[in-house]
Order: C-alpha cells, then structure tokens, then sequence
C-alpha cells in the first residue's frame, strides 16, 4: 500500500466522517454529505485525519486516488465553509432579480427566465447584475452556474452575456468598412 505524494485531509472540528465499504459520508456544521469510493481505493481514519491509500502504483489505481482523496477533501471543506460561484451579466438592459427562491433573469430574449435551484444550492443577486450560486456540493455548485451561464453565453463580438468573474472572452474583430 502506498500513498506517495498525497497529504492527509485534516479533519477541522465538528466534522464527523463515517467511513463503510464503497462509501463515506461526511457531516458538518453546514449540513451532510456522502460519496462513493471505488472499491479498491482505501480510506481509513487516523485520529483527526483521513488518510487514502492504493493498492498499486499503476496509472489507473495512481488516478482514483487523486480522485478519491479531493473528492474527499471537498466534502470537507463544504461541510465546513461551503462553496460559491459568481457570475456577471454585461450587456445592455440585462439584469436578473431573485423572486423567492428561483432568479428571474432578463438577457434579451422576448420572455423572462426563470431559472430554479436545485436542492442544496441557493441564489444571492447582491446587484442586478451579479449572480451567486452558493452550496455545500461543489458539484451541484459548478453545475448550477454552468447552467444558468448556458442561457446567455457571453458572445464575441461585443461580450454581452453571462459569464464567470474573472473570465477571459476572446473577442473578434467584426466586419470592416
């Protein structure tokens, strides 16, 4: 059994992980987790850390281990701090609103969309044009601002869209006269 070139996750406090066969589950102050493992990965428990270990030093048994141990140490970290995605909408008369729950987005179509939250993840629109998708999966997390991103893709020519912050649109040089 080796364990080259990965740390052990370290466990903050008011973390509790129950480890079984093919499965771990993790709770924490900001709610509950569980993930499955594959089967010839093993995660043990050392005192207030989690150690994964492989059976092989192949190729395949060296990359579910990376996948297994930050899958694991996201758990964590979600539990414990949570996860979020910002996203900035740029383009003339396009903004986005919460109603309830759901975010209510105007991006240049005839109607408006409405783009609901799947369960786990919430909205915070702290101007009309930033949108924050927040959760403790950073899957669903990812996956919800991919989602709401996919309505109005941030296009080359002028860069009206929604888009991460931060993210770099390459863009094109239109017709010329």
């Amino acid at each position: 059994m080796s364990r080259i070139g990965r740390k052990p996750i370290e466990l903050p406090s008011g973390v509790m992980v129950a480890i079984s066969p093919g499965r771990v589950q993790v709770n924490g102050p900001l709610g509950e987790l569980s993930q499955v493992v594959p089967a010839r990965m093993q995660v043990e428990k050392s005192g207030e850390e989690i150690v994964v270990t492989r059976p092989t030093e192949r190729g395949q048994d060296r990359a579910l281990h990376g996948l297994t141990r930050t899958l694991i140490a996201n758990m964590v970290e979600g539990v414990t701090k949570g996860f979020e995605k910002q996203l900035e909408i740029q383009g003339v008369g396009y903004r986005a609103q919460l109603k309830g729950t759901d975010i209510e987005l105007a991006v240049g179509y005839s109607h408006p969309v409405v783009v609901k939250p799947r369960q786990g993840i919430t909205f915070d629109v702290p101007t009309p044009t930033q949108i924050v998708v927040k959760g403790i999966d950073k899957q669903m997390v990812g996956q919800t601002a991919a989602e709401i991103r996919r309505v109005r893709p941030p296009e080359p020519y002028k860069g009206k869209g929604i888009r991460y912050v931060n993210e770099q649109v390459r863009r094109k040089v239109g017709k010329r006269a």
